[in-house]
């Protein structure tokens, strides 16, 4: 058996020679994409998209519990309605694609394949929404969108991706706001609760938020290499839309008012954030409750009588609490400790005919690779306590990172030596003004204001880039 620090699966980069290499090294192993002759676009193989059924499981879970319903919007958005909100359709004017020949036709007017569908919802709430008792309207839907990129890498920016994007409309601005600070929270318990990552959340700054938006809040989780991913986003529209797409109900004062907006979403980019949070030079380490494999049992001599009979009853019995894989297959032991570990399963149970006498068995963390001897006797108990510190090991490990790589800057030598010397986030007082963001970006060459969190820190009275009085401390950071 490997020692902790040694290396199993040799096919894979060291993330500390090329982080980059290595996770296209993971990513293809592990066997979750494989590339596709459409440029820029991906196919997530089973292993992979059974991650994100679990993710759709848990977050539809958590937006049904709080009233949304699910829906189906178009893939087109003809032209004329994506250019009804200026500042959206600017927006993303750089990244759509668009339909211009249906058939053997050249259309009359283009067709957008959608980017996000604020104009297609809006569209529909012009239609559903009279009276204040059709509000509010909580939906949401599972879909694909698609965005030009002109960089793709997959899981993290693909011309074609997999997403939910929630859309609703309020009463009131104040229904509305929090209504985005709320689904901003769900995302923050949800990367915490199901992916084991921390995350910082705040404020975007207005030169980053969302085109169209009032305000855009984020959750901004940290890779194990220091940069930042942004891990969903949550955006509170004010009525902007409502006016441009002219939908108003009938107030409780008998008047016509214009509802208030928001939208959310979370995409499969949070694959991409389980890879570079938790793995490591072995592979794949994937949090136990989006795992599609919890638990992979691996029969020891298993040509010896019982071996395999005891195992499909330890499976059948786990199996009805957890996501279990017996392979009986003729490959190794080895080769088998091998491929579940670069597959990032989070338990491995070792059973063999010393265990069987023993009336035990062997678990294996994949985070620790520490082996526990345990009783067959309530064994699906220290299955479940096993899983749980695996989610708690992950969740410490990458908080402790984001700790030791997230510095303080009091004065614009101090930022840009860390900008240029360490990977991470730097804390920092800005003026709020989008000419200093611009001249920060330029001159460390691409580190970004990430957010402004809810909890300020009070670094320094001035402003890190030119000396003015601080409006807010601002984390930032590279981001993919």
């Amino acid at each position: 058996m490997a020692k902790n620090n040694e290396k199993m699966v040799e096919q894979i980069t060291s993330m500390d020679v090329d982080f980059a290499q290595w996770f296209t090294d993971v990513v293809k192993k592990a066997e979750l994409v494989d590339y596709s002759g459409v440029k820029g676009c991906m196919i997530i193989r089973p292993y992979g998209y059974a991650i994100w059924e679990n993710i759709q499981k848990d977050l539809d879970a958590r937006f049904k519990e709080l009233g949304h319903e699910n829906l189906y919007m178009p893939l087109f958005i003809p032209e004329s309605l994506l250019q009804k909100e200026k500042d959206h359709v600017q927006g993303f004017a750089p990244e759509c694609a668009w339909v211009t020949i249906g058939g053997e036709n050249k259309l009359s007017e283009r067709l957008c394949v959608r980017p996000t569908s604020e104009t297609l919802f809006c569209e529909h709430f012009r239609n559903v929404i009279q009276s204040y008792r059709d509000l509010p309207k909580l939906y949401n839907q599972w879909c694909n969108v698609v965005r030009w990129e002109k960089t793709t890498r997959p899981f993290l920016r693909t011309s074609e991706f997999l997403w939910q994007e929630g859309h609703t409309m309020h009463e009131t601005e104040e229904e509305a706001r929090a209504e985005t600070l709320q689904m901003l929270k769900v995302y923050e318990d949800f990367y915490a609760e199901a992916l084991a990552i921390p995350a910082y959340t705040g404020q975007k700054t207005e030169k980053e938020k969302f085109a169209g938006a009032e305000a855009t809040y984020t959750i901004e989780p940290m890779m194990h290499n220091g940069v930042a991913l942004q891990g969903g986003t949550t955006h509170y529209f004010g009525n902007g839309f409502a006016k441009a797409f002219d939908i108003t109900f009938t107030g409780r004062d008998n008047v016509q008012r214009y509802p208030y907006q928001t939208s959310w979403g979370v995409s499969t980019r949070s694959i991409g954030a389980i890879i570079m949070t938790h793995g490591d030079d072995n592979g794949l380490i994937l949090p136990p409750r989006v795992a599609p494999i919890q638990l992979a049992i691996i029969p020891v001599a298993q040509h010896k009588e019982g071996v395999l009979e005891k195992a499909n009853e330890i499976k059948g019995e786990l199996a009805k609490r957890f996501r279990v894989k017996l392979d009986d297959s003729d490959n190794s032991t080895g080769w088998k400790f091998s491929q579940y570990e670069m597959k990032g399963v989070p338990l491995r149970l070792e059973i063999g005919p010393r265990d069987i006498e023993n009336n035990s068995c062997v678990l294996v963390s994949r985070v620790t690779r520490e082996k526990t001897v345990v009783s067959l006797d309530n064994l699906a108990e220290s299955v479940q306590e096993a899983l749980d510190r695996v989610h708690n090991e992950l969740y410490q490990r990458a908080l402790e990172n984001r700790q030791n790589r997230t510095y303080t800057a009091k004065t614009t030598e101090e930022f840009l030596e860390l900008a240029a010397n360490k990977e991470g986030y730097i804390k920092a007082m800005w003026c709020g003004d989008a000419s200093c963001e611009d001249e920060l970006k330029d001159r460390t060459g691409g580190v970004k204001s990430r957010c402004i969190p809810f909890v300020e820190e009070h670094l320094a009275d001035t402003c890190v880039c030119c000396g003015k009085p601080a409006k807010h401390m601002v984390i930032w950071g590279r981001q993919y």
